[in-house]
């Protein structure tokens, strides 16, 4: 049989627009002295270009030059930054420990790092703020704490994270699983991705699965006594960002894990989430769909992949429905033929048409 005609991935490939861009000037910027937390940063683009803050995903996903790609180099002055505790910020959970890099690291901290690198950069004027999955939380906390700093919101792939939405992801039908590992007894990310869903469960103890973040957590704080300890804790976070990885595409990246599978990656990525996931993402349940009288306030262009299994499709649904309800239209809301990943292509062709779209200064 020959299934070489058959799709094998759902990225963008070589379908961008724009060119990779190397960045104009970098560096690191203290954010905190009694943590100890400083954030790198990239900026892209002509110095006076619109400005755009990019705020990447996870928590702890941190940034790549390739995310640069959204946005016309002609037009547009791009700041990448990597959150606290994840990529070439300080300290790295990875590098110093989840006790330095957690410390002082939540939502709130963020918005004022977000406010720190605008003022370092000298963006006096409204900028456009574009985040995906939990860039999209951080993005509407940010909008609704400093409306008055932000051109527009473009977000992709919704993330409110109530506690329904960590269940659909985390959760499923764990706690029943090891008796009837394909029954349809919960909603969940599984119903898509049995195997790797079993991978995950792997890990944890029938009793442990009870409450998956819970457990996977637990593991986390662990601070090693050992070697075995020490495998065990890296196994746990590799198999955690595995799961995320892989299920953030349509079609799933089996071939490459990419930087899923990188062991400080994964440190990093696992830990800064888990540490978030526990607490809420640190931002008061209800406030941000409370808060949709100010979004609406802001142009607000959304894109979700109808087949998100990250973030499934509702999530966008309840933001679109709260936006409406406070008497304001998205300026964009295109549901594309795609997964979760900013790299999915219909997912990264629609972005990049909102910036290539958007009025310039004075039009």
């Amino acid at each position: 049989m020959d299934f070489s005609r058959l799709e094998t991935s759902s990225k963008i490939g070589d379908g961008w627009t724009y060119p990779p861009a190397e960045a104009r000037r970098r560096g690191w910027l203290d954010v905190d002295a009694a943590a100890g937390h400083r954030i790198y940063w990239e900026e892209y683009g002509p110095a006076d270009g619109g400005a755009v803050m990019f705020l990447h995903g996870g928590p702890g996903g941190a940034c790549s030059p390739e995310m640069a790609r959204f946005f016309d180099p002609a037009r547009y002055r791009v700041i990448l930054f990597d959150q606290r505790g994840c990529g070439k910020s300080e300290p790295n959970v990875a590098a110093a420990g989840p006790a330095a890099a957690l410390r002082n690291n939540a939502t709130a901290d963020l918005i004022g790092d977000i406010e720190k690198l605008r003022d370092a950069l000298g963006i006096s004027g409204r900028m456009h703020v574009f985040g995906g999955s939990w860039g999209s939380t951080l993005a509407m906390a940010y909008a609704i704490a400093h409306p008055q700093h932000c051109a527009s919101l473009i977000l992709r792939g919704i993330f409110l994270g109530a506690a329904e939405d960590l269940l659909y992801l985390y959760q499923g039908n764990a706690a029943t699983w090891h008796e009837a590992p394909h029954a349809l007894t919960a909603p969940g990310a599984y119903i898509a991705y049995p195997d790797e869903w079993g991978e995950l469960l792997s890990v944890l103890t029938v009793a442990e699965r009870a409450d998956v973040m819970a457990s996977y957590k637990a593991i986390f704080d662990m601070v090693p006594a050992n070697e075995e300890e020490r495998a065990k804790q890296l196994h746990a976070a590799l198999t955690w960002s595995l799961w995320e990885g892989v299920i953030s595409n349509m079609i799933p990246e089996t071939a490459s894990t990419g930087k899923f599978g990188d062991a400080d990656f994964a440190l990093c990525f696992a830990q800064i989430e888990a540490h978030y996931f526990a607490n809420d993402l640190f931002i008061t349940p209800g406030h941000l769909l409370g808060n949709a009288a100010t979004l609406a306030s802001i142009p607000v262009h959304i894109v979700h992949g109808r087949f998100d299994q990250v973030c499934p499709l509702t999530q966008a649904s309840r933001l679109v429905d709260a936006l409406r309800g406070a008497g304001a239209e998205p300026a964009t809301y295109v549901v594309t033929n795609a997964g979760h990943s900013a790299m999915e292509r219909e997912n990264a062709l629609a972005l990049t048409a909102i910036m290539d779209g958007l009025p310039r200064p004075g039009a």
